[in-house]
């Protein structure tokens, strides 16, 4: 066998999928199509899932100080100012970090430098032409070079997925609305830097987001329903910089990129077959309205990369994998459901929808509970697996399958640690230490913390695997999870 886990895309997805198990002690082997690392920014918003998984990954860095932080979004209607939501206010109560605008190639960027830290690299302009997945390995064939022989397979490679495809994965979806312009450029526009902008006017959208360094923006607005089938980067600009200009006198002094695109709703009829999995934009696609695209595919790299681990070291029988399908897809499916409303709603196609979205939807952002509703939605922090084959019922909060906050607790010498400083590859077990050392013996690593009352497992994810208080009940949901002891 050539590697034990092979992952198909370097960004962001399979980077993280990638430093995950590198960090568990799997050997991992990284290939993508392009000859060289992408330099332009695409994805921007980190939201607060996406960092805290980033930090598990301890592939954080200095990524916030280069960031720009986002506290409020403003929405003019027919030039007039609306709604002001704050989601620094509605973040306070998650103990979390607030959003950041940062280019995907700083992500990756970081992600290249820890797996190279965990030595790990990535082969470039490897581009997969076929997937032959068999019962106990998958052949992975490339236009050039030898094929190569894996244990397992993760397809991180996009939206248009050659392992998917390969695999014979149906991806069924439509798209939303015709199109979309982008340009990154500097332009002196009179909006404060901590804020996203966007401005509504009948059917038109146009939106702005502050990016790092000095008067950099990114503009992104509906293409003109005529004319626009093949734009040259000067007549994006040119659109673009027409409607900043009418709505706040701003103007354009140079461009970075540009870009044109449709927006997709698309979801993978299934996560895996036999050995190959599916992750990121390769399982799904949906409206960047939002900014909830890189953060779900760093949420199933992590999920995927720990239930990876336990399966490929022998600790966890394959079973175990098909609860990543179970808890990802139907986060998968909230996001492609609330993105697509946004952008719908956004758009106001038909008269009455503009009169619902100018006159009841959007003055209700200025709601202090809309605020915090919709702030907790974009940033993932209330994602939960507790219905899910892992999850758990009680009165008792968190439960099995929640989130738990990233918190302060003590060692068992009394140190003070954060949660995510005691997870990431391993778990964490915040009770008496004869249940520490037992969950250690089928999991591999566990941070033991000091805790009262129940003992909590606590997942690589910073999710909470299990709750009690005897042996016995923790034998019995280990065997559950991972099978039978070997």
């Amino acid at each position: 066998m050539d590697v034990e886990v092979l992952i198909v895309g370097a960004g962001p997805t399979g980077l993280a999928a990638a430093c995950g198990l590198a960090a568990a002690g799997v050997a991992v082997r990284v290939v993508d199509a392009a000859p060289a690392p992408a330099t332009t920014s695409r994805a921007l918003a980190l939201q607060p899932r996406g960092i805290e998984v980033l930090d598990r990954l301890d592939a954080l860095g200095d990524l916030p100080r280069r960031a720009q932080p986002i506290s409020r979004l403003d929405v003019f209607v027919d030039g007039s100012p609306i709604a002001g939501m704050r989601t620094d206010r509605a973040l306070e109560r998650w103990h979390a970090p607030g959003v950041l605008v940062v280019s995907q190639a700083e992500v990756e960027g970081a992600l290249r430098d820890r797996l190279a830290a965990l030595g790990g690299s990535v082969e470039w302009g490897r581009a997969v032409t076929g997937v032959e997945p068999r019962p106990d390995a998958v052949t992975v064939r490339f236009g050039d070079g030898p094929a190569l022989e894996a244990d397992w397979l993760i397809g991180a490679d996009g939206a248009r997925s050659a392992v998917r495809k390969s695999a014979g994965i149906d991806f069924p979806g439509m798209p939303l609305i015709e199109r979309f312009l982008l340009a990154d450029v500097r332009a002196d526009l009179d909006r404060p830097r901590d804020a996203t902008a966007a401005w509504l006017r009948g059917t038109d959208l146009v939106a702005a987001f502050p990016l790092p360094g000095d008067r950099r923006w990114r503009i992104m607005g509906t293409a003109p329903a005529d004319g626009f089938d093949e734009p040259t980067p000067a007549e994006i600009v040119e659109h673009l910089g027409q409607r900043v200009a009418a709505e706040t006198g701003g103007v354009i002094r140079s461009t970075e990129w540009t870009s044109m695109f449709r927006i997709q709703r698309r979801l993978a009829g299934a996560y895996r077959r036999r050995r190959v999995l599916l992750a990121g934009d390769a399982a799904h696609i949906h409206s960047p309205l939002g900014g909830q695209g890189m953060n779900t595919g760093l949420g199933d790299a992590e999920n995927l990369a720990w239930k990876l681990a336990l399966v490929v070291t022998g600790r966890a029988e394959p079973a175990l994998l098909d609860s990543y399908s179970a808890e990802r897809r139907p986060v998968a499916e909230a996001v492609l459901t609330s993105t697509s409303q946004v952008t719908m709603g956004a758009l106001g196609r038909g008269w009455a929808a503009r009169v619902l979205r100018d006159r009841v939807a959007v003055p209700l952002l200025n709601r202090d509970w809309v605020q915090r509703l919709i702030t907790a939605e974009a940033s993932q922090l209330r994602v939960s697996y507790r219905h899910g084959p892992l999850g758990g019922r009680g009165l008792r909060r968190p439960r099995p399958g929640d989130r738990v906050p990233n918190r302060e607790f003590q060692r068992a010498d009394g140190t003070a640690i954060r949660l995510h400083d005691a997870v990431g590859p391993g778990w964490a077990l915040a009770g008496p230490e004869p249940l520490a050392a037992a969950a250690a013996d089928r999991l591999g690593a566990v941070q033991h913390l000091a805790g009262t009352g129940d003992a909590l497992l606590i997942r690589p994810d910073g999710h909470l695997g299990w709750r009690g208080r005897d042996a016995a009940g923790l034998h019995r949901w280990l065997d559950g999870v991972l099978g039978t002891p070997r």
